[in-house]
């Protein structure tokens, strides 16, 4: 960082020679920029001006550009406008920096050829990167690469026919047999969120929609739960971000009418909250900025993915505690209850939905899914349902 003859800093790129006059050096897609002024002020509108004119290039030829400057240029640009919240920017940016900006960023774009990618790509696998990993780091430089087509930094993309050695292995969904959701709710009842739980396999709404709800989206009237926001987690450079933002698509903006016990759950929650609110006074965390939010802990603060895995956690052990003690008395093997997730709930219940005969398509409206598909998906979850329906079927032969 340069500095004024009287020490002050000027900021990168900046100095003070002897005879006074201010300076602005840099060096932009191997261009090299050097100005003078006697005025700082002047100087730094002149600077900003002569690297906006070799960014932008006015004859469309940008033979020098690097790979790193040019994804930061079309980030910028072009990406962040579209995010919705500072940790999803931070979040997508990571992806590729990460990865192929750090491999090949100094290396000029109209110098990268489809087998560099290819042993990018390799170098990761090696590296350790899984698949899922890579694949999303390739769709982000191949929409940036895309772009540079189109401004006739390169003639194509050589971000096409990449090969990502596969690792995947089919994780079956975690769904809740009608036993195990009992079993569930009745551990749950010692839970301060029982109710959320609740509501959440009444809903199927999304973990970023519940801990977003407000309540002004509960429509007590028509019995309905209007899904207009969520909330965005993250721990980014070990700090907690959390943030309000639109839902996932546009499919996501949906209404939800009250399935069962709904209203009377939402009820005892409302109750419930406003007890302990009154009862934490000025210790009340809840931050203006999020709106009166259905769902926060004990001390006001938001009921995250990360608040409610913990809890999560603890339920199952109990559980599993009381079945290793029931097994033991009755002398046989204990029944292990799997680890729950936060989805979990929606899985189970897009499940019941189908168990209960609902049409698919409104199945669809109400969980938010973008495609057709991800909802009948759902059609072959249970094996208890599979067994069910071969035995209807009986002897095909006879």
């Amino acid at each position: 960082m340069g500095k004024a003859l009287n020490g002050k800093n000027l900021g990168k790129g900046f100095s003070q020679r002897k005879d006074g006059r201010y300076e602005a050096r840099a060096t932009i897609n191997g261009v090299k920029i050097d100005l003078y002024d006697m005025s700082l002020s002047k100087l730094k509108k002149a600077f900003e001006l002569k690297k906006a004119e070799v960014l932008r290039d006015e004859k469309g030829v940008r033979p020098n550009v690097t790979l790193k400057d040019w994804y930061e240029e079309w980030f910028e640009k072009f990406k962040v406008p579209q995010l919705k919240s500072t940790s999803s920017i931070k979040s997508y940016n990571r992806k590729t920096k990460n990865t192929f900006i750090a491999i090949l960023g100094e290396k000029r774009v109209k110098d990268i050829t489809q087998i560099n990618l290819q042993v990018a790509t390799n170098e990761l696998a090696e590296k350790g990167y899984g698949e899922r990993t890579i694949r999303e780091a390739i769709g982000v430089l191949r929409e940036c690469l895309d772009i540079a087509v189109i401004n006739r930094i390169i003639p194509v993309n050589p971000c096409v026919g990449l090969l990502v050695k596969s690792t995947y292995t089919q994780h079956k969904r975690r769904v809740m047999t009608h036993e195990e959701q009992d079993l569930f709710l009745n551990e749950a009842k010692s839970s301060y969120y029982y109710e959320a739980y609740a509501i959440l396999l009444l809903t199927g709404i999304r973990i970023g929609e519940f801990s977003g709800l407000q309540w002004q989206d509960i429509n007590f009237v028509d019995k309905e739960i209007y899904i207009k926001r969520s909330m965005s987690t993250a721990y980014i450079d070990g700090t907690k971000i959390e943030e309000l933002t639109t839902p996932k698509t546009f499919n996501s903006f949906r209404t939800i009418p009250f399935f069962g016990e709904t209203e009377d759950l939402l009820k005892s929650w409302k109750k419930k909250q406003a007890e302990i609110r009154d009862k934490m006074g000025d210790r009340w965390r809840a931050k203006p900025e999020f709106g009166d939010l259905v769902f926060t802990s004990t001390v006001g603060s938001p009921v995250t993915r990360y608040v409610i895995a913990h809890d999560l956690t603890k339920i199952v052990q109990n559980i599993n505690l009381r079945e290793l003690y029931k097994a033991s008395v009755e002398g046989r093997p204990p029944k292990t209850f799997e680890r729950l997730h936060p989805h979990a709930f929606r899985h189970t219940f897009a499940t019941r939905c189908f168990e209960k005969g609902l049409d698919p398509l409104f199945i669809q409206s109400i969980m938010g899914h973008a495609n057709y598909s991800t909802t009948i998906s759902y059609t072959h979850v249970l094996d208890d349902t599979i067994s069910k329906e071969v035995k209807k079927a009986g002897n095909f032969l006879s």
